[in-house]
């Protein structure tokens, strides 16, 4: 099976105009993350109401365009999404990356599904998951927001 090339239209758009690459004042959740093996690293904003609805969110850092591309895709999809929802995703995303989502999964996964040739780039599967962790981690260490 041929590998597509990685570096697809959806990738580069989000790590050319990352729509949610800015500080987020009024966020209630904040967690940074760090790719140890390759020095990216981001800080996740995330605004979460009484409810449990993410409300908006955003990211600052550095790293590569996959780290960052991620992050931005990881986003659109979680925001006006609960705190189960998203970490639903998550863990659909991480099936993805380990080749196990089913074509059903993969359609909840939306723009994310972009990133499903990463698998076939070991070193780089740090760099695509880097957001979603630290988004799972946010949530696992403050499973409630109020």
């Amino acid at each position: 099976m041929p590998i597509k090339p990685f570096y697809n239209d959806i990738l580069m758009d989000h790590h050319h105009h990352p729509a949610h690459k800015h500080e987020l004042p009024d966020a209630n959740l904040t967690l940074r993350g760090v790719n140890p093996s390759c020095g990216d690293q981001i800080t996740l904003h995330l605004l979460v109401n009484d409810a449990g609805i993410i409300q908006d969110g955003s990211f600052t850092g550095d790293g590569c365009a996959i780290s960052q591309a991620s992050a931005d895709i990881m986003l659109d999809l979680i925001i006006g999404k609960d705190q189960t929802n998203a970490l639903h995703l998550c863990s659909l995303f991480m099936k993805m990356i380990r080749e196990t989502v089913s074509d059903s999964e993969l359609e909840e996964l939306e723009e994310a599904g972009a990133l499903q040739d990463i698998s076939h780039m070991p070193a780089r599967v740090k760099c695509a998951v880097l957001g979603w962790h630290t988004m799972e981690e946010a949530f696992r260490s403050q499973p409630t927001i109020h």
